[in-house]
């Protein structure tokens, strides 16, 4: 796999109102980003709601996004699962159906020891010839990679590079200075994805870039280049949305941003709720002082 870098949109699964996956809005939402410069689309993660559509759906949602982009733009497609066999079967699917990576996270709920963890990460690169990149989201799963793990995943074959969403600028920092040539950092924290990008970092896993997708790509660009100027620029004109894309449980605020935005319908499903009229006024707040609105 040709080395991903830059701005990778952590996708929207878009809805009916009665809660079916809208598959027309999904390939519209692709080829904006395509447009607009988003660099790969990650597809049934967290932000799509890996957590609520069936296996079929997830199946699905990965085929018809890896059929539409058509080579177009990278498709990291979210595969990961608090069993590993499961795990795998939806990693064979990916590669099956032409994926271009699996976005791996930490699994959840179970609380693996850090052993553990290394041999589910193992076993589904083993398992599956498609490049594989981890997720270490702990503030979701409760139980945190630690560095020394994320080194010994690095040297496994198809291990290609982590999502590092902490949020901790100092784990970012060792975890670049540490791991072997090829080896991808990104940001899994839009608040801190500059930092980490202009320490060395290879691109940013995004929520904002759902709604603001061309500024994203560009301070990317910018914050690899080491364009400390334009980085905070266009960092500071984005922050307001860094902050309320998550003033409440996401998506439903990104949902509802790209409905008023005319992108998609604002729905989620439960146990998530959409955005309630507080979050609305903030997240309206910050789409307008983005100029979006």
């Amino acid at each position: 796999m040709k080395p991903i870098v830059g701005s990778i949109v952590a996708l929207v699964t878009p809805m009916h109102e009665d809660g079916s996956v809208d598959y027309a809005a999904l390939r519209a939402l692709i080829d904006w980003h395509i447009a607009e410069g988003t660099d790969c689309i990650g597809v049934v993660g967290t932000t799509g709601e890996s957590a609520t559509v069936s296996v079929e759906e997830h199946c699905e949602i990965i085929r018809v996004a890896v059929e539409h982009a058509a080579g177009r733009v990278p498709i990291m497609a979210g595969a990961g699962a608090n069993s590993t066999a499961e795990a795998i079967e939806l990693t064979r699917f990916a590669k099956q159906v032409g994926a271009d990576c699996t976005l791996q996270v930490v699994p959840y709920y179970n609380k693996p020891s850090q052993e553990g963890i290394y041999r589910h990460f193992k076993a589904i690169a083993e398992a599956v010839d498609l490049p594989v990149v981890l997720y270490n989201v702990p503030g979701r799963t409760v139980a945190d990679m630690l560095h020394d793990t994320v080194l010994r995943l690095a040297q496994v074959p198809g291990i290609v590079g982590i999502k590092e969403a902490t949020g901790n600028i100092e784990r970012a920092a060792w975890l670049i200075k540490h791991v072997p040539a090829g080896f991808s950092v990104y940001s899994g924290d839009d608040g801190t994805a500059v930092a980490l990008m202009l320490l060395g970092g290879h691109g940013n896993v995004s929520v904002t870039a759902n709604v603001a997708p061309r500024a994203m790509h560009e301070l990317c660009v910018a914050a690899m280049a080491g364009d400390v100027k334009r980085a905070r620029e266009i960092h500071l004109s984005l922050l307001a949305l860094h902050r309320q894309l998550f003033c409440e449980p996401s998506p439903a605020p990104a949902k509802w941003a790209l409905s008023q935005m005319g992108r998609c319908r604002p729905g989620v499903r439960l146990p998530l709720v959409e955005l309630t009229p507080a979050g609305q006024t903030l997240v309206g707040g910050a789409l307008r002082e983005c100029g979006l609105l």
